[in-house]
């Protein structure tokens, strides 16, 4: 195509592409090239805001590395890691939420009732719950993958003072579906804003936070995997998060019980002595 032009070249685009290619690829780069097109058409984009963009992407890619995705942290940002994760949640089944870019894989085994807190100071939380179908049946043998960030705000792999995989377990369920563990109180904390997604950030007069969270990946044969997190009610930044993961059915409250309520057969029982924080949140997943 020789006469190419603003208003024709998004279809000289689609022209281009082959008609081999796989189908729903055509449809999500045509549709992604339209949309882009029409994007610098409408706000008439200019060189330097274009370089903006790419140097944006440039400076993304300098800083990614094993330990820090800054390309995820851009899409969580931006809404669409949120918005991908509600495209595709079922209505019968616990919503699903943001991965984010700090989840380590190959977790230790953690066993039902076992502990994350270690010797890290503050709050102990138990949180226990059952894994269900939406029938409201155990799914026995199910596969819970736990992750937090640390009293400090980081998680480990941020954070050369903490282990590999602390804060991190991976938990199978018996045939009643209840799993059960303790740790410290999740805080709220900020996303990294000292690379290119904290300029956008700053560009928008947006702030960095994100509320006090638990991670779960949830995985038992024949059901959808899940990928969620649950925030305590009380959290300040609970109606502003910055990566927008926060659902209603994802809120929970935390209830504070003396030390002689802690109940028998987990890890630490016998050796907690002072107030404890306790949360019951119950998992639903869909079959495939």
């Amino acid at each position: 195509m020789r006469n190419v032009t603003k208003d024709n070249i998004t279809d000289v685009f689609k022209g281009y592409m082959s008609d081999d290619m796989n189908p729903r690829m055509r449809e999500v780069m045509g549709s992604l090239v339209q949309h882009l097109h029409d994007f610098a058409r409408e706000t008439n984009l200019t060189h330097d805001e274009w370089r903006t963009g790419i140097q944006f992407l440039e400076g993304c890619a300098a800083i990614e590395s094993e330990d820090r995705h800054e390309f995820v942290l851009a899409s969580d940002v931006l809404g669409l890691s949120s918005l991908v994760d509600m495209l595709h949640s079922r209505e019968d089944a616990t919503s699903s939420s943001v991965l984010g870019p700090f989840h380590v894989s190959g977790a230790p085994p953690l066993e039902v009732g076992g502990d994350m807190k270690r010797h890290f100071g503050g709050p102990v939380l138990l949180a226990e719950g059952t894994i269900k179908d939406t029938d409201g049946n155990p799914i026995a043998g199910a596969e819970l993958d736990i992750w937090q960030t640390a009293p400090n705000g980081l998680y480990a792999s941020q954070d050369e003072e903490q282990d590999t995989f602390s804060f991190h377990g991976l938990m199978t369920v018996g045939d009643d579906g209840k799993y059960a563990f303790t740790t410290v109180k999740p805080v709220e904390y900020t996303v990294p804003s000292d690379g290119p997604v904290g300029a956008i950030l700053d560009a928008c007069g947006r702030h960095p936070w994100r509320p006090s969270h638990l991670h779960y990946i949830v995985k038992a044969p024949g059901y959808r995997s899940l990928v969620t997190e649950v925030f305590p009610e009380d959290d300040p930044y609970l109606d502003q998060d910055t990566v927008f993961g926060v659902r209603n059915d994802l809120v929970m409250t935390y209830h504070e019980k003396p030390a002689s309520e802690f109940p028998e057969g987990l890890a630490l029982s016998g050796s907690v002595n002072e107030p404890f924080l306790a949360v019951t949140f119950d998992i639903t997943l869909a079959k495939e």
